[in-house]
């Protein structure tokens, strides 16, 4: 079914509610979740909308549908025992200790350590099932943010899924596909600013102030957290090569200021690695949907060195959009979960996505994540199953 015909159902509920813009947008984010299929493209144009998907309750809902997770059939929690022998290891515990700025300011010094010890078993884990990717600095940021949105258990298997399809030529045992990424760059700054594209050309700055940018999806760069999880809504729901349109709008959006630097390369390329903190995070966002739709990668990688490499990520991209659009909502996926489940209770605490960080479970997060047994776990997450709890925000 076409965006069009989706939307027009909208319009219709909107009428219906007579609710404030958040509200009807919670209750078609609702309803796109219900149908069966999942109305991923509904869920995609929630994404993108201004504000994208509002709280982290519903971006625990739709995170999931918008990489295809079964979020009934989650990665085990991996035993500490064995992740020493990685070969990775070091590499990740170093990055993981130097990320403490990225929890949330005031968070108690225990609850971060808990946390960073997750962090290493979400990347451990995805570089353990897929030995052909390959570890990167930078990888933690993304993982993090993952982590602090949707716990641990569904961390994995956002951020497993992320790596075979978005992220996957940044994994590569060089930076050969980083490289090719990259250089999507320049080609549509020369379509939309002729002017500002030869300036860039004439002082040799290159793409690489925008390497941290692509590489973290932003998250290393910005210190809001808000204002990465809006990226992360956008990132999610769009095509993996969306980071690089979106670093083009950044550039645009500063065309003036970097047409006043002194024309050395040094200059241009500080002036560009720090992004400002005031900047429209929305009106970015529009631009680079429009400069998406405006210059379709498929036109310009007709330029020469961008045939030369091949990159897997757009390469599986259409398949993966195929598959998302055939996932059935959680309801079906929980009751068939339920029917091949025995009733023991290590299976029973499998019937339910992880709530580490609603409410009532922040202290079995925080205090006894070390030893709380599964049927504790599966009970405390019975009560906090999301559906009702989304339903009571609508009214």
């Amino acid at each position: 079914m076409s965006r069009g015909r989706r939307q027009s159902r909208g319009c219709g509920a909107r009428g219906e509610l007579h609710g404030s813009p958040k509200k009807e947008k919670r209750l078609l984010i609702h309803q796109a979740l219900t149908r069966d299929p999942v109305d991923v493209e509904s869920l995609q144009a929630a994404a993108f909308s201004p504000g994208g998907l509002l709280t982290d309750e519903i971006r625990r809902q739709v995170w999931p549908k918008l990489l295809g997770v079964n979020v009934y059939s989650l990665p085990a929690k991996p035993g500490r025992e064995v992740r020493q022998n990685h070969k990775d290891y070091n590499q990740v515990l170093l990055d993981v200790h130097r990320s403490s700025r990225r929890f949330p300011p005031g968070m108690r010094a225990e609850q971060r350590q808990i946390l960073q010890e997750q962090l290493i078993d979400v990347i451990l884990h995805v570089l353990k099932a897929h030995p052909e990717l390959h570890y990167y600095q930078g990888y933690h940021d993304i993982a993090v943010t993952l982590l602090l949105v949707s716990g641990e258990r569904m961390a994995m298997a956002l951020l497993e899924r992320l790596s075979t399809l978005h992220l996957r030529d940044f994994m590569d045992p060089t930076m050969d596909s980083t490289k090719h990424i990259l250089n999507y760059l320049m080609p549509i700054l020369q379509q939309e600013s002729p002017r500002l594209h030869a300036f860039m050309l004439r002082v040799e700055v290159g793409t690489i102030f925008a390497l941290s940018w692509l590489i973290t999806w932003y998250g290393h760069v910005l210190s809001n957290f808000h204002h990465v999880l809006r990226l992360y809504d956008f990132f999610l729901a769009s095509h993996p090569l969306m980071a690089v349109y979106f670093a083009a709008a950044i550039v645009l959006y500063r065309e003036e200021e970097v047409l006043s630097c002194d024309c050395d390369m040094p200059s241009v390329h500080q002036l560009l690695s720090h992004i400002p903190p005031d900047l429209p995070y929305e009106t970015l966002v529009v631009r680079a949907h429009l400069l998406f739709r405006r210059l379709p990668h498929t036109e310009l990688v007709k330029q020469a060195a961008l045939q030369l490499h091949k990159s897997i990520a757009i390469g599986s991209f259409l398949e993966f959009q195929q598959s998302a659009s055939c996932q059935r909502p959680d309801a079906i996926l929980l009751r068939q979960q339920r029917e091949l489940s025995t009733p023991s209770g290590t299976e029973a605490g499998l019937l339910l996505p992880p709530a580490e960080h609603s409410p009532l479970v922040k202290a079995a997060v925080w205090g006894i994540t070390a030893t709380l047994g599964a049927a504790a776990l599966a009970v405390t997450q019975t009560a906090l199953e999301w559906a009702p709890e989304f339903l009571q925000q609508l009214f």
